[in-house]
């Protein structure tokens, strides 16, 4: 599939709303359960998804507009959310997103960008030069993926629960 800012933006939208819907007034039992040691649980997913909309997305995006491939983007702390979000309630973290994803798509619409504008090149500090077209395709898919990671961890929790039918629940890893 080809990026379209329209499509992604569609799925960008309803990702606080899915994530509301799945985790709300979840006992912790769910929302605090992880994979094993080094994993992370429902909780700290939300906790990595608000550190993301503070210092990765919207900025990297108004970084390319302003810098180009002239100056490298700041490196982006993927585990951030342990120690901001350590006293806060899974559904103080929802409201956050929810509010900051919408401060982040309105700010993105307000980019008017078009098809040319999706070429531009941006320097990742890693990965060397990457275009806007691919950050934000990468912010759709990272999206998708975190919501996955969210529902399989909590699947899991259940994985010797379900007995024989583990055979046929992929989810659970066999």
């Amino acid at each position: 599939m080809t990026f379209q800012l329209d499509d992604a933006m569609a799925v960008l939208r309803r990702t606080p709303a899915v994530l509301s819907a799945l985790l709300g007034n979840l006992p912790d039992t769910w929302a605090r359960a992880t994979e094993g040691e080094g994993t992370w649980s429902p909780f700290d997913v939300v906790g990595h998804l608000i550190h993301g909309e503070r210092t990765d997305w919207i900025p990297r995006v108004e970084h390319i507009l302003r810098h180009g491939e002239t100056v490298p983007f700041p490196a982006f702390v993927r585990d951030a959310m342990f120690e901001q979000s350590r006293d806060q309630s899974l559904g103080d973290l929802l409201a956050t997103f929810a509010s900051l994803r919408a401060e982040s798509l309105h700010r993105l619409a307000a980019f008017n960008l078009g098809p040319a504008d999706f070429d531009r090149r941006g320097l990742h500090p890693e990965l060397g030069p990457v275009t806007l077209g691919q950050h934000l395709a990468t912010w759709t898919a990272h999206d998708l993926g975190h919501v996955a990671q969210a529902v399989r961890v909590m699947a899991r929790q259940y994985r010797d629960a379900v007995g024989p039918w583990r055979a046929y629940l992929s989810i659970l890893g066999g």
